[in-house]
């Protein structure tokens, strides 16, 4: 795998992992207005963005295990570094809507 490939693969987990976490955002912006419902479908557009992500990673590895060189470089590591944030903050959002709703039934 050539230079170039391997920043294409970085930058598309990097977009779509920054677009989930974007969509995370505004996940919590509507959970603390109390619109559970609309945070739920953020989180789950947000997921949908984070697949994509995990799709680029997977053709990586996949290569990879076939025996393809590849070199680590800087905006890969950013490229992973990003991508499990973003799934560490959705997680997180998942756990803060519920509570957001047993706060309410209270």
């Amino acid at each position: 795998m050539n230079t170039e490939e391997l920043q294409v693969a970085a930058f598309e987990i990097i977009l779509h992992s920054g677009t989930a976490r974007a969509t995370v955002h505004e996940a919590f912006a509507v959970m603390r207005l109390g619109h559970y419902d609309e945070a739920s479908q953020k989180l789950e557009a947000a997921n949908t963005e984070l697949v994509e992500a995990h799709h680029a990673q997977t053709k990586l590895l996949q290569d990879y295990a076939s025996g393809v060189e590849i070199k680590i470089e800087i905006i890969m590591v950013h490229a992973q570094d990003h991508l499990m944030t973003t799934m560490t903050l959705r997680e997180v959002a998942l756990e803060m809507l519920e509570l957001y709703k047993k706060l309410e039934e209270k």
